[in-house]
């Protein structure tokens, strides 16, 4: 097997993503390390097999994104293949309060436990040692993924426990983002327990991972050291919930959800988010993403999240959910209804094919997409807008 490309040069190009699948299929002989910018990456970016990178970048995020459809599904231009769309919020009041926006896939993690169709959840939550930053967590018990609640912005490597997830060898789930569970998908292709094991997929529909350094800032505007921190909440804890920092002395600070993200040129979003085809899930059984007309809050709510359930399993798992009364479902929604909740996805989407011809242009190799619809939905665009974008893209591309 030969790699088209190398992760040194994913790397390089800074389409890393860090979704932690280096380390999981080296077993941790290359490390997933925070760089001076505010991201993780594999190191060393060179310190594969051949093989190894053989299967790394026939999965990697910064290679490849694929969507998984099953036959019976509706699809739709922008959303992709679906089942059903719908209002919802966890049953527990507590749980949608704690969780980022409706609680539903704490909600979903919990019942997947409770009812025993997995043995553990895969995801993430604050690291207790260096809490604005995240790891990897396996939770055996609701109590643990409720636990592990709520969106955790900036740089995640969930996948770096896949490894450690696949070797229990029993049914898991796993709750990331839409680009680590492309990379699980593509995997599936070489490593048939993905299939067998990971029983089931659940993902937020992504506005982009922000790098450490936009928390950094937070901290630096409160005037407060990584190391004085005792919690960083980014989210949760109401709907959209404020972000809250509180130190090891006994100060705390907060910064409302608009304060922080309402000025989109200070997000600090990774580079292969602005190239991302899937950022809405069409890898997981279940999507779940915020709701807000015009696609953003104007102030807090009791939270709901719109889901898209993608497949069988994720039908089912969400109507026994709803029957035990740990997820509410509400009235269903339209594909239209959602461009207007996340008009910011649909945008990107139809940007890509423009923005993946610069990419080219400059010499780097754009994501390779499967049924994403990348050149369909491209086709929206006027020339003159088409060409602003493929000129842009070339332009930052080249002072990489």
């Amino acid at each position: 097997m030969t790699p088209k490309r190398t992760i040194a040069q994913i790397v390089a190009t800074d389409m890393c993503i860090g979704c932690g699948l280096c380390e999981a299929l080296t077993v941790g002989r290359v490390r997933m390390v925070m760089t001076p910018a505010g991201s993780l990456r594999p190191s060393p970016a060179d310190g594969f097999t051949a093989r190894e990178e053989a299967l790394l970048v026939a999965a990697c995020p910064g290679a490849v994104a694929e969507a998984r459809v099953e036959a019976g599904n509706s699809t739709d231009p922008v959303w992709g293949a679906y089942r059903s769309m719908a209002r919802a919020w966890a049953g527990h009041p507590d749980v949608r309060y704690e969780g980022a926006t409706g609680g539903v896939l704490t909600a979903l993690g919990m019942h997947a436990l409770h009812t025993g169709r997995v043995g553990f959840v895969l995801h993430v939550g604050a690291d207790p040692e260096r809490p604005m930053r995240s790891r990897w967590v396996i939770s055996e018990t609701p109590e643990s993924v409720r636990a592990n609640t709520a969106s955790r912005y900036g740089p995640t490597a969930p996948l770096a426990g896949l490894a450690a997830a696949l070797d229990r060898d029993e049914p898991f789930a796993v709750i990331a983002k839409p680009c680590d569970l492309g990379a699980v998908h593509a995997l599936s292709r070489s490593d048939p327990r993905v299939d067998e094991l990971c029983a089931l997929r659940l993902a937020l529909v992504c506005g982009g991972q922000s790098r450490l350094s936009k928390s950094q800032a937070v901290l630096d505007e409160f005037g407060v050291g990584e190391d004085d921190v005792a919690l960083f909440r980014y989210r949760g804890h109401g709907n959209p919930g404020p972000t809250v920092v509180e130190t090891l002395d006994g100060r705390r600070f907060s910064k409302t959800y608009l304060e922080l993200w309402e000025d989109e040129a200070g997000w600090d979003v990774e580079t292969r988010c602005k190239f991302c085809p899937d950022a809405l899930g069409e890898a997981a059984d279940v999507a779940s993403a915020d709701i807000w007309p015009g696609g953003a809050p104007t102030g807090e709510d009791d939270g709901f999240n719109g889901i898209i359930v993608r497949t069988a399993a994720g039908e089912e798992l969400v109507a026994s959910a709803v029957a035990a009364g740990e997820l509410v479902l509400d009235r269903p929604i339209t594909p239209r209804e959602f461009d207007d909740f996340q008009p910011h996805q649909v945008r990107k989407k139809e940007a890509l094919a423009a923005r993946y011809q610069g990419l080219t242009d400059s010499g780097i190799a754009p994501i390779e997409t499967r049924g994403l619809r990348i050149t369909e939905l491209g086709r929206r665009l006027d020339p003159e807008h088409f060409g602003h974008e493929r000129a842009g893209t070339r332009r930052r591309a080249e002072r990489l």
